[in-house]
């Protein structure tokens, strides 16, 4: 992709994503850059180049190498547009955060706390003479591309806004034909970094006048396709709401960007969201830890980190911001700066823990014809063997367990807060109860550490199984447990057989219409036949 870049200089930038020799040949409406011809050599990545994030696994990320990548973003819409003291004070509060994404606005922001004028802008021109939107400005997007580069050295995706309302330059009523050409051109300087998202609008829904060109969901359609042919190696795209969603299961869209709508609700909504759009669920603002007088930045540092368990426990992906009161309006959410509140050291302790698991996180859906029907606790597994339960504001002082028979099971007690994790003693298989420390915030992990060689009883002659029997009966005994472990797998694997096994088994099977195969369940009721035969 090329470019004018000022003072006659033209470039042209490439982002190969396979090593060896390439060659090229050039295409321009300028006829001596036109037809162009050279080559260049593509070497193996440098050590902490893991190339462009993508999605992996439907609902989930990975660097091109195939390194998982866990989103734990922040915001800080303004911070390129600061003095180059406080840019470089937000370098180094991110350089030792939690913080592997964070939310920038290409255009400068005016809003409550924010009306410092910045010292660069985009376009050739002043505030009191206007923009000539048809000229960019190179030392800006110079400025602009050195501090993208900045986050690339802390291995910090810029997830990087095209448009958004607040604004007094007139950047947000540019016209469509010069939107266009302003994405175009964004998109050939700045296609080629790695670590590039495209965010097509903060609050979409807040250009409320035609003069915007960008009132309608055709409009952003326009817009989205110009970034979308335009670039040449399909960075992640997204487009933030304010009070309606967008149609996240649009096919230029790469995964939901989204602001809570419900006064409280944020994350519990982690589950729907997966359903509804089929995507990668990134809750970009939940709220902001902060004191201010606005209720989206307000929130405590407990709620903060709450909110972040309960997502990524859901299998979802949280974002954090920070509005705490300062002598001189300088925010975190839009200046950048240092942080101030308690959940950052938080989200790093819960970072630690999901980068050490052995796969992304999997909710275990609290749905109606699940046939793991937990009610009062958030559970994710990870992989096949490996579980989280986190309990949030409840305080529960103990909580009873049933998992596999056959295998063996390690227990830790993460106190999400106090940042600590004890590890039990015992190694536990089957039904088994667990202390807690009666308080909030606390999530228990279970890991699968081996083969169990228990043997169970063998079938009660007087006993007719089927399915009339219960869950607990038929989990009782050899025959039947290895019979539900062949047709049913899902329902011997529940963490939660504790709180089922009473039921009769066809009222289980009720609940778990559409999950379970017909022909498995035919299956299953002939072998039970069987038995009573046998």
């Amino acid at each position: 992709m090329g470019f004018y870049d000022g003072n006659g200089v033209y470039k042209l930038r490439f982002m190969p994503e396979l090593t060896g020799q390439w060659n090229y040949r050039t295409k321009s409406n300028i006829s001596e850059l036109h037809d162009k011809t050279g080559e260049l050599r593509c070497v193996p990545a440098t050590e902490g180049n893991h190339g462009s994030v993508r999605v992996r696994n439907q609902y989930h990320f990975a660097y091109a190498d195939g390194k998982p990548y866990y989103v734990f973003g922040t915001t800080a819409y303004a911070w390129i547009h600061q003095t180059e003291d406080l840019q470089k004070q937000t370098l180094d509060t991110l350089k030792n955060s939690p913080f592997n994404k964070i939310r920038m606005c290409l255009f400068p922001k005016h809003y409550d706390f924010n009306h410092n004028e910045p010292e660069l802008y985009p376009f050739e021109g002043t505030l009191s003479d206007g923009f000539d939107f048809t000229r960019p400005n190179p030392e800006f997007f110079a400025h602009l591309e050195r501090r993208i580069k900045d986050l690339q050295e802390l291995s910090i995706e810029c997830d990087l806004i095209l448009f958004h309302p607040y604004d007094r330059w007139n950047f947000s009523r540019m016209g469509a034909e010069n939107d266009e050409w302003y994405l175009k051109y964004v998109v050939a300087r700045l296609s080629s970094f790695r670590n590039v998202w495209w965010s097509m609008a903060n609050e979409y829904d807040l250009f409320f006048d035609a003069e915007t060109a960008k009132n309608t969901v055709e409009d952003w359609e326009r817009l989205a396709g110009v970034v979308t042919t335009s670039d040449p190696y399909g960075h992640l795209n997204s487009i933030h709401n304010c009070m309606k969603f967008y149609d996240y299961r649009k096919p230029w869209i790469t995964h939901s960007s989204i602001q809570k709508t419900d006064c409280y609700k944020t994350s519990e909504y982690t589950n729907e969201w997966h359903y509804t759009y089929g995507k990668p669920v990134v809750i970009d603002e939940c709220g902001y830890e902060g004191n201010i007088n606005h209720g989206w930045g307000n929130i405590t540092g407990e709620e903060m980190t709450r909110r972040f368990w309960e997502a990524i426990v859901r299998g979802g992906y949280m974002g954090h911001g920070e509005t705490y009161m300062h002598p001189d309006d300088i925010l975190w959410w839009s200046h950048g700066g240092v942080f101030h509140g308690s959940s950052p050291a938080r989200i790093a302790f819960l970072r630690e823990i999901i980068e050490g698991l052995p796969q992304e996180i999997e909710c275990v859906p609290r749905d109606p014809k699940s046939t793991v029907p937990e009610q009062d606790v958030t559970v994710g597994k990870a992989g096949e063997n490996c579980y989280l339960f986190y309990f949030g504001l409840s305080q529960p002082a103990f909580r009873p367990f049933s998992f596999s028979k056959r295998k063996k099971y390690e227990v830790e007690i993460i106190d999400t807060w106090e940042m600590s994790i004890t590890k039990m003693e015992d190694i536990y298989s089957g039904d088994f109860r667990i202390d807690l420390p009666g308080k909030s915030y606390i999530c228990v992990k279970i890991t699968c550490v081996g083969e169990n060689d228990t043997v169970l009883k063998k079938a009660d002659k007087n006993i007719r199984y089927g399915f009339d029997s219960t869950l607990g009966e038929l989990l009782d005994n050899e025959q039947t447990y290895t019979l539900l472990e062949q047709y049913v797998p899902k329902v011997v694997n529940s963490p939660m057989l504790s709180s089922v096994k009473g039921i009769k088994f066809s009222e289980l099977l009720h609940l778990s219409a559409g999950q379970i195969e017909q022909e498995q369940v035919e299956a299953l009721e002939e072998a039970l036949a069987k038995i009573n035969a046998d």
